[in-house]
């Protein structure tokens, strides 16, 4: 390790301990803290199953940068290189499109035997893995509904592949000895207002129930449920709103996601988890960044992530949270995103467990809130990029911005030979 970011990381950690802030603590749990890399991001959500059909579900990735994974060789050796950037050991997302299989298989015909390679390659590489069932991309959801839809043959056909989905999850979970998250998210709802709200709601709640009736060791697999306000496609309405999945989650035992980008374009999620977390045992985040709507763009580091990481920070609420990515974008190096946006997160989580909770609280509830804002605000400059520095160095990957030169290196000998 260079000698000057040692000398950094002492002199932050001297000031830091000023406010009773243990830094050798909070590392050794940042470390601990597991996110959830989305293999999506990685081909621009073509997967491996019906990779020709055209993306649907009110879901758009523009650019064309490329390089882009076209097999699960290829998007495993491009995770692998993004991991060896990224500090820490974490988890990799998988939709049920990318199976990897030889086999002509339906989505809900799919088996544990279809993701073995998955399975073998996260035990070699120390991994968990999470997973979704793909409701969308295909011809039974062409027009907009899947397990709301009003015809019960299509119905059924999705139900199947929910639960098929679960049971590939409690396969990872068996496997690779830590639970496996599944999150259930559909694309339903319609572009215009509808006379009927009630009845797909109806629907869908019958159906997760028949997913959901099959028992699975949480210990193994946990169920999470995903709401959306609107879509390319179903601007006015949206089947599984935020309140019908708070609710059925509530009812059910289920854990919630939260998107950062499937609310009001000046909503956040920041101010909903600690509500959530006082009444259901599990939280999903999905840290994305939204433009304007549900736009995926890579996660920076702004002031909504920054929020995010406080709340569950300062709340003590990251036991029960499980924190994964969702964006796609296109437009730029595919391996550079991963990177930005999951050491971006990792940060954001650092940058909170750097500041003076238990003081700032005390001095809170005195009433004295001229202390609280002086001290907030002084913080936001404190050295935390001199700790991030030594703890990249101490797990082993680059420091600063030096991890690009190896995403340049890694496109020119492998991606643009694609």
């Amino acid at each position: 390790m260079e000698q000057s970011i040692l000398n950094s990381y002492n002199e932050a950690k001297r000031l830091y301990a000023l406010h009773g802030i243990d830094v050798e603590q909070v590392l050794e749990q940042l470390a601990e803290i597991k996110i959830s890399l989305h293999c999506w991001q990685g081909d621009d959500v073509k997967g491996f199953l019906n990779k020709d059909k055209e993306l649907g579900g009110g879901i758009a990735v523009t650019g064309s940068y490329p390089g882009r994974a076209g097999t699960p060789e290829e998007l495993r050796r491009d995770l692998e290189q993004a991991l060896a950037l990224i500090p820490g050991r974490h988890k990799v997302n998988l939709h049920a499109i990318y199976a990897d299989t030889e086999e002509e298989v339906e989505l809900d015909k799919l088996e544990p035997k279809h993701f073995e390679n998955w399975v073998h390659w996260a035990k070699e590489q120390g991994l968990g893995l999470d997973f979704n069932p793909t409701c969308f991309s295909h011809e039974k959801a062409k027009d907009g509904f899947t397990l709301s839809h009003p015809d019960k043959e299509i119905r059924d056909f999705w139900i199947k592949h929910c639960q098929a989905s679960r049971r590939i999850a409690e396969s990872f979970g068996q496997a690779l000895g830590q639970p496996c998250v599944t999150n259930f998210w559909v694309p339903d709802g319609y572009k215009d207002t509808p006379v009927d709200r009630l009845s797909p709601r109806v629907r869908l709640k019958e159906s997760l129930d028949e997913i959901f009736s099959e028992k699975i060791d949480e210990s193994y697999n946990i169920d999470a449920v995903e709401s959306k306000l609107f879509g390319i496609g179903s601007e006015s309405y949206v089947v599984g709103s935020h309140e019908f999945y708070m609710g059925y989650a509530l009812s059910m035992g289920k854990a919630v996601c939260f998107d950062a980008g499937h609310f009001h374009p000046t909503e956040v999620i920041s101010n909903k988890l600690s509500s959530w977390l006082m009444f259901g045992d599990r939280l999903l985040l999905h840290v994305s960044r939204p433009v304007r709507w549900d736009s995926d763009h890579v996660v920076t580091m702004d002031d909504e992530l920054l929020e995010i990481a406080r709340e569950l920070v300062r709340g003590q609420l990251l036991d029960r949270t499980h924190i994964g990515l969702d964006f796609f974008d296109g437009s730029i190096n595919h391996i550079a995103a991963w990177v930005i946006g999951t050491r971006n997160t990792i940060k954001a989580l650092l940058r909170a467990m750097l500041e003076p909770v238990e003081t700032l609280k005390q001095i809170e509830l005195s009433g004295d809130y001229t202390s609280r804002l002086a001290l907030v605000e002084e913080f936001k400059s404190y050295p935390f990029g001199a700790v991030w520095d030594y703890y990249c160095a101490k797990q082993g990957v680059p420091v600063r911005e030096g991890w690009l030169s190896e995403v340049k290196k890694y496109e020119q000998e492998v991606l643009l030979k694609r």
